[in-house]
Order: structure tokens, then sequence, then C-alpha cells
């Protein structure tokens, strides 16, 4: 299923969407059809009762080196460029309820890596780069970047990264905890379908609910936390998936949840 995409590949099955990263000639820079089909894709797999999980990763050598600079000049308003093509997109991926892991198998270089870091996993292989490469051309980081990242990894090491521009392997990602898990590349389609089909077994109403109520405690005092914390809980309490899995518990089985 391709649903006449320019860009990028979307396909599905056995409950995983696949974003496909499509322009490896241009190591998978973005073009505004890029921003646009990622959208569309999201939106496929949030409809679609079958996805329970999502993966984007990149054709050929990179996961995805940013913009593509062919279409930047001195004329370029970058405020009105990230309000039209890329917050859309980082919002997207933010309040899309299942979730979202970066396979990422190449380089991940300016809003590339921003991408990355949106995701709610990160898969890598040790030699894989991550470059925050806007200070390299007088810009600062953007789509989220400043947001996120010290979020995951704290100030001190998201300051040096984001100013000194220093790459970052994906063996010092994953020391760092910005990367889930660290894949060698002779295992890598073996040990990502893994870490994918797991997740798409997991009880989706739950996880759905945790990365929603997770990113609100983020921001929200404590008291509040508690009662949203309280809320969700009556809502996955109502669901099939916890019904399974209470049952399996006094049964003394596996659960099997279908995410609902």
């Amino acid at each position: 299923m391709n649903e006449n995409f320019q860009a990028i590949n979307y396909s599905q099955s056995n409950g995983i969407a696949t974003i496909l990263l499509n322009r490896p000639s241009a190591y998978n820079a973005f073009t505004e059809t890029m921003n646009l089909e990622i959208m569309k894709a999201l939106r496929l797999a949030v409809k679609d009762d079958l996805v329970r999980c999502i993966v984007i990763t990149g054709a050929g050598k990179a996961f995805c080196s940013g913009e593509d600079l062919a279409g930047i000049d001195t004329n370029t308003n970058h405020a009105t460029l990230l309000r039209k093509r890329y917050h859309p997109m980082m919002e997207a991926m933010r309040k899309t309820s299942k979730p979202i892991v970066a396979a990422v198998n190449g380089t991940a270089a300016g809003a590339g890596m921003s991408l990355a870091l949106a995701a709610d996993f990160r898969l890598v292989k040790p030699d894989v780069k991550f470059v925050s490469a806007f200070i390299n051309i007088g810009l600062i980081p953007d789509s989220g970047f400043l947001y996120i990242l010290p979020r995951l990894i704290g100030y001190a090491k998201a300051l040096e990264i984001s100013i000194l521009g220093k790459p970052i392997t994906g063996k010092e990602a994953y020391q760092l905890g910005l990367a889930t898990e660290l894949i060698d590349s002779s295992e890598w389609d073996e040990k990502v379908s893994a870490f994918l089909q797991k997740l798409a077994a997991l009880p989706t109403k739950s996880v759905s609910l945790i990365k929603r109520y997770m990113l609100d405690g983020m921001n929200l005092p404590f008291d509040n936390m508690l009662e949203k914390e309280a809320q969700a809980q009556r809502i996955a309490g109502m669901s099939k998936d916890h019904h399974e899995g209470l049952q399996a518990f006094k049964e003394k089985r596996k659960p099997t949840f279908v995410g609902k």
C-alpha cells in the first residue's frame, strides 16, 4: 500500500505501520512533500484499528539529514518555514495516540535528529550519528529539539550537543539514555522487528494513556497529575485488555491483548 506517496512509503502489517523516508539519493532530506506525507501517514495509522504501533525509518544509508538545503536561500523566512511545515508535523507526532518508534538506521542530522527525538522510542546502530548540525550554518536547533533533548538527557549535555555540534554515535546515545536499544548491524532487521512485535502486542489503550499523561505530567503540578492518573486509570479499567489481563492473571496464563 503506497497511497500515492512520493517522498515516503507507507505500509501496514501485523499491527505495525511503517513510514519509510524514501529519498535515499538526498539522504532522506525533508521537503514540503515529505512533511505533508508523514502527517498523512500518521493519520492513516491512527485511524486504522489494526495498527498498534508505528515505526519511522530511512531508505538507504541515512535516517534523515534534515531540511533539503537546496531550497533554502538568504530570502528564506525560517519562522514561516517552521510554522507551516515542521510545527504541524511535530505536533502530529506528539498527539499520535499510538507509540512511535524511530528506527535510526543511519545519520540523523538537523531536523532529522528532531524527528528521532519526537518519537517515543529510538532504536540505533552503534555507529550511526546524531548531529545537531544547525550551528554549522548559523541557525539554532528547532522542530522541538530545544524542548525535547534536555528533558531526555539533561540541560548540560543538551546544551553541549546544541552549541558545540559534536556528533553523537549510537553507542553514546544509548549510554546517555537517548536510545532505547543498541542493535548491531548484523542483527538490525531481526531485533527491530522483535521490538516492534513486542510493542504491538501490548494493551494499546494503556500505552496510549501512559504516553498522553506522562507528557502532560512533565509540566503539571503533582496534585493535578494525581487526578489525571485517576481519570486515565478509570478509562484503562474499562478496556477489554484490562479485563483480559485480569482474567489471564487469575488463570495463570499469558494474556492476549487485542488493543481495545
